[in-house]
C-alpha cells in the first residue's frame, strides 16, 4: 500500500484544539484529527465520510451526530478521530444519491445498494491499522457500533468497545433498524 503522509498542522475547532494529519491512499485522502498528547490507550473513532450528514445535516442518518460526539469525546479524553474518505459505505456520492432515490420509493439501505450492484457495505479498514501503527498505537478503546470495524483491525488490541448511540428521528428510524437487524450493528 503506497501511502503519502502530510505534515502535522494545528486545527482549532469548536470541539477543541486538535492536530491534523492526512494519509493519502491512491486518490483518497483520509484525515486524522487528534490531541497532541494522546492517552496511553486512546479512544479512537473510525468515521466514514458522509457529506449529506456530516456537512449538510441530513436527518436520514446519524452520521453528523456521531461525528460531533466523537470530536467532543476526543477533545475531552485526548483521543483520535480517523475520518475515512469512504462516502456512502464506499460507493461514492453519485451512487449514494442513487441509493437515496431508491430508498425514497421504499427500498431499505441494503436493498438499494444491492439494486445498484454493490454489497451492503463496501468499506475497508486497512488504512486504520496503518494510521495507528504510524502513531505507535497498539491498544485502543474503539468508539463504534459496527462489528466489522472491530474484526478488521488486525494487530490492534481493542481493550474496550464504547457504544456510540445517537437519538433517532422519524427520518432515520428505519435506517437504524436495518443497521441493527440486518447488518449486526450493536445498537
Amino acid at each position: 500500500m503506497n501511502i503519502e503522509i502530510s505534515e502535522i498542522a494545528n486545527l482549532p475547532s469548536r470541539f477543541g484544539d486538535f492536530k491534523v494529519i492526512v494519509f493519502k491512499e491512491g486518490c483518497k485522502e483520509h484525515l486524522v484529527i487528534f490531541k497532541e498528547q494522546l492517552d496511553e490507550i486512546p479512544i479512537v473513532r473510525v468515521h466514514s465520510e458522509c457529506l449529506t450528514g456530516d456537512a449538510i445535516g441530513s436527518l436520514k442518518c446519524d452520521c453528523r451526530d456521531q461525528l460531533e460526539h466523537a470530536l467532543k469525546l476526543a477533545s475531552k479524553t485526548n483521543g483520535m478521530v480517523i475520518y475515512l474518505r469512504q462516502e456512502g459505505r464506499n460507493i461514492g456520492l453519485l451512487n449514494k444519491i442513487n441509493a437515496y432515490a431508491l430508498q425514497d420509493i421504499g427500498l431499505n439501505t441494503i436493498e438499494a445498494n444491492h439494486q445498484l450492484g454493490f454489497a451492503a457495505d463496501e468499506r475497508t479498514y486497512e488504512i486504520v491499522v496503518r494510521v495507528l501503527n504510524h502513531f505507535n498505537i497498539s491498544k485502543i478503546k474503539l468508539l463504534t457500533n459496527n462489528p466489522k470495524k472491530i474484526d478488521s483491525l488486525s494487530g490492534i488490541e481493542i481493550v474496550e468497545r464504547i457504544p456510540i448511540i445517537m437519538k433517532s428521528n422519524p427520518h432515520n428510524e428505519d435506517y437504524l433498524n436495518v443497521k441493527k437487524e440486518k447488518m449486526g450493528h450493536l445498537l
